[in-house]
């Protein structure tokens, strides 16, 4: 029996106009080969430190991670405890790898015309060589496939590095982590470049589940005391010295809203305490926050840490999954977000200081031309990062090229970030922005807005320079 191969055009992604085809094609060709920048993601770095690190099996891999794939499974009726996904109690789920992977293959087709669907495809056909299509009837043998590829040295997370032409790979950290892993890798000898970045969300957002207790980690790990807000600020400087110690370029913070406000000193205090009794308000949480955005800026400016703003996911919105399988399940939903009033205390106090660069995300993308876009097309601190999680597809990045760059012009973005936990989709990613990228630009020089040589150069900044330069890379 025969099974319908995978087809993956050279050049797919590229507007059907003859010219502008060929055009594309031409700007992606000179720009293909380039190392890939990796400045914002969530891969684990356990993976690179120990040389004999495996991924384990196909499931492990790609399905149970990958929030991308079991949110669309889950969507239409699959059980998470079906995928393999863990209980926060520790209840039963299904440990049968093969038969995990019978259902995600069964409902493969939900995945068309979406980008992990694009993401997947290329994957697998392109990193695995897989060259029938996943379905029901083929699932068993491409996970056998899969599994041999997987069980050879070629396979294994270095070695995958080294492949995917990877320059340099920024990881995402607690501001508690030890980054015992990030010294493994280092102390290895390895030449891959992977180095952390900092976050602190888990002990600066204080209505986080546990954030007593992180509390309690960030005194344990720093050395002070946090008993009060001035032995916070203190303990949160000291973590920032000791990731910069070790290799850290940028800090990634994620709030609902982009509210700023800089608070008394005698009044962050109040707060603080009532929040270490637990007697914090969600009025608390939210004021605090916007007061810690302002201080990490401050902060940014002194230790020249590239500070990243994620804004506009409610997440967690699903309390049933949140309760039984914890945070970062799939269950994350825009929410409209206003950036001019939000941002205006944080950019009055420090937006023209040339030593800060804060890198906005977003996604509500209504912002795009009539906010962000002027923002950072004024303030020499702001700058814009790609269309980010929903939005990180064909049609997303399209409609980000049209609102932002007339406005903020092209060196105000900071090129592409794959924001994955799925390490093998890293180059497919990678690839799909180059293609759009190329494809956008192409379309600038059918109508006569820049000629080619300006093209070839916008090409090179899209893929490669200018998260190079944003990310002090």
């Amino acid at each position: 029996m025969t099974h319908p191969k995978w087809y993956l055009p050279a050049d797919r992604y590229f507007d059907p106009d003859p010219a502008q085809r060929r055009i594309a094609r031409e700007l992606y060709d000179s720009v293909s080969h380039l190392p890939l920048v990796c400045p914002h993601g969530h891969v684990d770095p356990r993976l690179f430190s120990d040389e004999e690190a495996v991924f384990g099996t196909p499931t492990e891999l790609l399905i149970i991670p990958d929030h991308y794939v079991f949110r669309m499974l889950y969507s239409q009726g699959v059980p998470m405890e079906s995928l393999g996904i863990p209980r926060v109690d520790g209840g039963p789920v299904e440990q049968d790898y093969r038969k995990i992977w019978q259902v995600f293959a069964e409902n493969f087709y939900l995945f068309r015309g979406t980008p992990s669907g694009i993401w997947l495809s290329n994957e697998l056909h392109e990193v695995f060589g897989v060259e029938e299509k996943l379905t029901g009837s083929t699932g068993q043998a491409i996970y056998d496939q899969i599994a041999e590829k997987l069980a050879t040295a070629q396979f294994r997370p270095r070695a995958l590095f080294q492949r995917f032409n990877i320059e340099v790979l920024c990881t995402t950290d607690a501001a508690t982590d030890t980054l015992a892993h990030h010294r493994a890798i280092r102390e290895s000898g390895w030449q891959g470049r992977i180095i952390p970045t900092f976050r602190p969300d888990a002990v600066v957002n204080i209505d986080t589940r546990g954030w007593r207790k992180n509390i309690q980690g960030l005194s344990e790990v720093s050395g002070i005391e946090v008993g009060s807000y001035r032995a916070f600020i203190q303990a949160l400087e000291n973590r920032r010295a000791y990731f910069i110690g070790e290799g850290t370029k940028a800090t990634d913070h994620a709030a609902l809203t982009a509210y700023t406000g800089e608070l008394p000193e005698r009044e962050t205090e109040a707060i603080f305490q009532r929040a270490l009794k637990g007697q914090g308000t969600a009025e608390d949480a939210t004021r605090f926050t916007g007061h810690m955005l302002m201080e990490n800026a401050r902060m940014s400016i002194e230790d020249g840490l590239v500070m990243q703003l994620h804004c506009g996911s409610y997440r967690n919105h699903n309390q049933f999954v949140f309760e039984r399988f914890g945070r970062d399940k799939g269950a994350d939903i825009p929410v409209q977000v206003e950036f001019t009033r939000n941002l205006h205390p944080l950019l009055n106090r420090y937006g023209n200081d040339t030593r800060l660069t804060l890198i906005l995300f977003n996604l509500d993308e209504t912002t795009y031309s009539r906010e962000l876009a002027t923002l950072a097309g004024h303030y020499p601190a702001v700058k814009l990062g790609p269309p980010w999680w929903f939005h990180d597809s064909p049609n997303g990045m399209m409609r980000y090229f049209q609102q932002v760059t007339e406005t903020a012009g092209l060196h105000n973005t900071v090129g592409f970030n794959d924001d994955t936990r799925a390490f093998p989709s890293i180059p497919a990613r990678h690839d799909l922005w180059r293609r759009v990228g190329a494809n956008w630009i192409a379309g600038l020089v059918v109508r006569g807005i820049v000629d080619m040589d300006d093209a070839a150069e916008m090409s090179q900044d899209i893929a490669y320079r200018l998260a190079k330069k944003a990310y002090k890379l």
